[in-house]
This record gives C-alpha cells, sequence and structure tokens, in this order.
C-alpha cells in the first residue's frame, strides 16, 4: 500500500473493514481524509466496483459511513463505497467571512472554483472525479468500475460528474438533490462566490443545464421526501423533471410521504439505491 495515505481508524464491519484515511491533495492544496467501506471479499484481493458517496451541506467524510447503515448490503454485494470530505480544510482554506454554514468550509459544491480567494483549494469536482479514484485505485483492490450517488449538496455533485462524465461511472443516483442551483438561493451564494458573475459558466455546473446535451443516457434514480423542509426553496425537483422530459432522459423520481431531508431519510432507501448501482456493476 502507497505509503502515503495514512491510516486513521478502522472498524471491523459485517467481515469487512471501515477505515479512514488522510493524504495530501495536489488539487486541493493541503491534507485531506476519506472514508472507505472495504467488503469482505476485499481480503481475497478479488478486484471489486467503488460506489463514490458524496455527502451534503456541513457534512464530513463521517457522516454516511456512520448514519447511513450502507455497510451490510455492501458487504453482500461486493461493492467498496468511498466518501470524500465535502470540501477542503485546513491551514490557509478560505471559510465564509461571516461563518455561515452554507458556504466555505463544509461547503465545496463539487465545482473547481475560479474566482479568488477560492480557487487556490476549492476544486472538488478534480478531486471527486479525478484525483481520489487514482488514489483508490492504486491502494486499495478495486477495479475500475464505478459508479456515484450523494445527497443535497451532494446529491448536486453525484448528478453533475456523472454527466459531465460519459463513460466514467455506470450509474448515478442521488437523495434530495440540489437540481437546480442557479435558480436556488444556495446555488446563487455558491456560485457567485466560486465562479464569479457570469452564468453562463454557472451552467457548467447545473444538472438542469447539462441535462439537455448530455452525451449519455445513464438513468437517473432520485428520492425526494415529501416533508423536506428545503424542497420548495432550494431542491425544485419539478425542475429536473421537466428538464429529464425535455431531453428525453431516463429518470426515476421517487416522492416519498412523509420523509425529511435527514439521514432517517437516507437509510430508510439507501438499498435500493445500492441495488441500483450493483445491478450497473454487475453485482447482480
Amino acid at each position: 500500500m502507497n505509503s502515503s495515505i495514512e491510516l486513521l481508524a478502522a472498524n471491523k464491519s459485517f467481515g469487512g473493514w471501515n477505515k479512514r484515511y488522510r493524504y495530501r491533495s495536489s488539487v486541493l492544496g493541503g491534507d485531506t481524509v476519506f472514508g472507505i467501506y472495504l467488503p469482505p471479499q476485499a481480503d481475497r484481493g478479488e478486484p471489486l466496483p467503488v460506489l463514490y458517496w458524496l455527502s451534503g451541506l456541513t457534512c464530513t467524510d463521517e457522516n454516511f459511513m456512520h448514519k447511513a447503515g450502507a455497510q451490510k448490503l455492501a458487504a453482500e454485494l461486493g461493492v467498496v463505497i468511498v466518501a470524500p470530505d465535502t470540501s477542503p480544510r485546513g491551514e490557509g482554506v478560505p471559510d465564509d467571512p461571516d461563518g455561515a454554514w452554507d458556504f466555505g468550509l463544509g461547503a465545496g459544491f463539487y465545482v473547481n472554483a475560479t474566482e479568488q480567494p477560492w480557487a487556490g483549494h476549492y476544486r472538488m469536482y478534480d478531486h471527486v472525479v479525478s484525483e481520489l479514484p487514482a488514489v483508490i485505485e492504486a491502494n486499495f483492490p478495486v477495479s475500475d468500475q464505478r459508479s456515484i450517488s450523494g445527497h443535497s449538496m451532494g446529491g448536486h455533485g453525484a448528478l453533475i460528474c456523472a454527466l459531465k462524465n460519459p463513460g466514467r461511472y455506470r450509474s448515478v443516483s442521488a437523495f434530495a438533490p440540489i437540481t437546480n442551483p442557479m435558480d436556488c438561493p444556495w446555488g446563487h451564494k455558491a456560485f457567485g462566490n466560486y465562479l464569479g458573475d457570469d452564468r453562463e459558466q454557472w451552467k457548467q455546473w447545473d444538472t438542469c443545464a447539462l441535462i439537455a446535451n448530455a452525451p449519455e443516457r445513464l438513468p437517473l434514480l432520485v428520492d425526494q421526501g415529501e416533508a423536506d423542509n428545503f424542497l420548495a426553496e432550494q431542491l425544485k425537483p419539478e425542475a429536473l423533471e421537466a428538464a429529464a422530459a425535455a431531453a428525453g432522459h431516463p429518470l426515476i423520481l421517487r416522492r416519498q410521504p412523509g420523509y425529511d431531508h435527514s439521514y432517517f431519510f437516507i437509510a430508510s432507501f439507501i438499498d435500493d439505491h445500492l441495488r441500483h448501482h450493483a445491478r450497473a456493476l454487475g453485482r447482480l
């Protein structure tokens, strides 16, 4: 194993291992961490496919691993799960000047920032799409078969990463994604700061804009709780529905009555998403 990644924690889980590592990221300009679940099949050296999970605002690499309850089925399916952090962190990494929770640390939005002072560190898109998979594939018994999923800001991240990179992922899904950040307060704040005022540049980071000309038609599986406090103002699943219909892009949008934005919601439907990805990855 590459000595440049440092093991921080290891916990046995359903016959496999839940581990946490740190490494120096050239893309983010500092140390970063990731969580990885290695199912029991990994102990035999079998090259396994990887599901990348992108978490939402205020989260770290640990939220999904601790709360989603994905390890049991991942162990049965033989799917590795990797969860990066949600932003760069550390000395010299700028944060929201007012200490707000929806921008800066914990809120990288999975874009490559072009504006100062953010451009030097906030390149979460390159980190997720290129740098982190290279680290995983160099250090663990995994194949080059990848899928991607996420929640809220991370759902936005998962959708744009798949839409912008035909052939890189076998499948994509999202829980309560920010579907149209060009047209919601969270997106206006993040894009305005990270990318500047030119809204034409924003389009390359917006699912509803990207889907119109997506060269690959991976089916989108999206679950949305109908009791989500952010539903109307920030998430706007109807915008995704309209964009997919206009482009003829396959979309399974499941509205779940009574469910909110929390990990109780994610844990309730994570098995459906794992099976969705396992089928595409040849594990079912």
